[in-house]
């Protein structure tokens, strides 16, 4: 049986080939994209633990300032898009829409709680500039 490329100059296709080279090439295919789906799953992952982890340090009066859902509704919406993404291959629904609250989150309520707690992150609260001395800030001996 003649393959789509028979007649063009010797090249042979698919069809004229051996039948386990042919395999050979989709097994290889399959295992890259399913080595891909596995590193997509992976960062999915990472981003819904750091958002989780971001909404954790925030204090609950930072989300009222904010105008924003409490911060126990973000940690059980984050913490379920953690898990689902734990538990669950990216070629479902719900990992999707794990991903959706977790750019909700980092696109819409993370900057209000810095833009509330003045800019600084929660981590940085409590210390001064870097150029801040025992006795205030330095100012290079003017």
């Amino acid at each position: 049986m003649p393959g789509p490329f028979s007649g063009y100059g010797g090249v042979q296709g698919p069809d004229e080939t051996d039948p386990d080279e042919t395999d050979e090439v989709g097994d290889v295919l399959v295992q890259a994209f399913g080595q891909v789906m596995y590193w997509i799953s992976i960062g999915l992952l990472v981003f819904s633990l750091v958002a989780f982890v971001n909404a954790a340090v925030h204090r609950e009066d930072a989300y009222r300032a904010a105008d924003k859902q409490s911060k126990p509704f973000w940690l059980i919406i984050l913490g379920v898009a953690v898990a689902v993404n734990l538990f669950m291959g990216i070629m479902s629904f719900l990992p999707v829409l794990g991903l959706v609250a977790t750019i909700v989150y980092v696109v819409d309520v993370r900057p209000a709680l810095k833009q509330v707690s003045g800019g600084r992150g929660p981590r940085r609260r409590g210390r001064g500039s870097s150029s801040d001395g025992p006795y205030g800030p330095y100012n290079g001996g003017r």
